[in-house]
This record gives structure tokens, sequence and C-alpha cells, in this order.
């Protein structure tokens, strides 16, 4: 007597192997991630996604942004991560991670708009005889540097930094400014990844600080600086007849032994002067 398998149980035989291939298939796909972090500007990132190794889809597989799913799926050649679906605002830290295939690696065309601007408003700056500088800001949308400058030598010379906050209220610095002799300028500055640099307006004052002197005139070994017959600190820069910069620092004297005799110039307290090395 010839005996036969009813339908119903081959299909559900068929849809246990099917079952059994797909999770081998899921397993041997091995997946890798990418990931960015940054700043949000009120603009979006783009996506250029190859498809996978297999050319069965695309090589991203999910977005996450701050560990939420971003909606829509990945599953065309280019893709948007829109961050007003996150409620995300202008100045809040955003991480995205982007799971892909291992063998491809989707593209972020424009990583440039989550690094932060310099967007800073000036409230107040101003500083003391002292020299202590003190300033309040309002508008950051990202932790930038401040640099601090101070006007000397016929130049901007940067003089010290410091963190910025990055929150778009009120928020307030200050920054020990070591005076030079006679009317001191300083200003804060910040420069963005486009490389422009925003400055604060310029605050004056006139120092205490008693002019510094060099000695000896001719230069065998040793420079020293002194103010009212004591040894003192002063910032310092030394040239060479062609411009270019030989040393540089803070102290109260020079060592030049190295140097080749001709002509120096130096830059120290507020002034500029020629010296001849021997």
């Amino acid at each position: 007597m010839r005996s036969y398998l009813k339908p119903t149980v081959t299909l559900q035989f068929m849809r246990k192997i099917l079952s059994v291939l797909l999770f081998i298939l899921i397993a041997t796909i091995s997946f890798a991630s990418l990931s960015i972090e940054g700043t949000y500007q009120g603009k979006n990132l783009y996506i250029q996604n190859p498809m996978d190794d297999e050319g069965f889809g695309y090589c991203a597989t999910k977005v996450t942004v701050n560990g939420d799913i971003m909606p829509g799926g990945t599953n065309m050649g280019a893709f948007e991560i829109d961050f007003s679906n996150f409620n995300i605002a202008i100045g809040e830290p955003v991480f995205i991670v982007i799971e892909h295939h291992d063998g491809c690696k989707p593209k972020i065309l424009n990583p440039e708009v989550l690094l932060p601007r310099s967007t800073f408003v000036i409230s107040s700056i101003a500083v003391t005889t002292g020299g202590k500088l003190t300033w309040s800001t309002t508008s950051e949308q990202g932790k930038l540097p401040y640099i601090v400058e101070q006007y000397r030598w016929n130049k901007w010379v940067t003089v010290g930094e410091v963190q910025g906050k990055g929150t778009t209220g009120a928020n307030s610095y200050e920054f020990q400014v070591t005076p030079h002799s006679g009317e001191n300028t300083v200003r804060v500055v910040q420069i963005d990844h486009s490389g422009a640099k925003r400055t604060s307006k310029e605050v004056k004052f006139k120092s205490t600080v008693a002019a510094v002197m060099k000695s000896p005139a001719k230069v065998k070994d040793i420079i020293n600086f002194s103010a009212n017959g004591v040894a003192v600190e002063t910032r310092y820069e030394i040239y060479d007849a062609y411009g270019n910069i030989v040393k540089k620092g803070v102290g109260s004297s020079v060592n030049c032994e190295n140097l080749l005799r001709g002509v120096y110039y130096i830059n120290f307290d507020n002034l500029n002067e020629k010296f001849i090395k021997n």
C-alpha cells in the first residue's frame, strides 16, 4: 500500500528548512559600523550608500542618532539624515552611528556641517590696569577656544587661550594678561573650520610696569633683561637678518651662544631693537 505525505506537512517542513537557511545566511554576514559626532548647526548630513559586495542590497543597514533609529530606512543609493526628526536643537551634541555590511562602506559627504561655527556675540569686554581681561558672550553654537591676543611689536601676538563653553545663553570668561610697559591693547579671537578669524573689539589699559632694558649692547653669550636695575622676565623674539625667527620665549635672559656672528633683531617688552652677535 503506497503512502503519501500530507501537503501541509511538506509545506511546514520546507518553511523550517528555509528558516534554518536564512538563519545560517544571516549568521555568516558580518557587519561593521561608521560613527561621527559633532554639534548640530542647523544642516543635515548626506550619505552616499553603495551596493553591498553581494549586489543584493545597499551597504548601510541602520542609522542611529543619539541612540534613536532613523526613520525611513537606508535602502537607497544615497540618503539624508534629517535632524528635525530627532528634536535636536542647534548647538546640541549629536552622535551618529551607521551600521553597514563588512566589505563596503558608506561615505559621509558633508561631515563639516557638524563642526562648530564661531557665532559668539560679545555682551561686554573689559580689562583692568593689572591686565585681568574679562568678557561675556551669548549665541555660541559649539565649543571653540577663545584666543587672547595682545598687540605688541606692530603685530597681534597670541598670549593665551580659554576654552569656550559653546552654549547659546550667557557665558563669562577671564584671562590674566601679562602687561608690558606703557599702553597695552588686547582682544579675543575665534577661528572655526572655515579659517575665518572673528574678533572682539579691542580694549586698552596703561600698565604701571617699568620699561625693560636689554644688556649688554654688544652680545657675546647672554642677553639680560632688567627694569630699574633688577632682573625681570619679559616675552621676547629674536630674528636673523633674513627675518627668520631663531629664538622666542619668556625669561630674564637669553642664551645666544649658539647664534652665528652677525646682525639680529630682538623684540622684547614693547620694543624692537637691533643687535650684533660677536
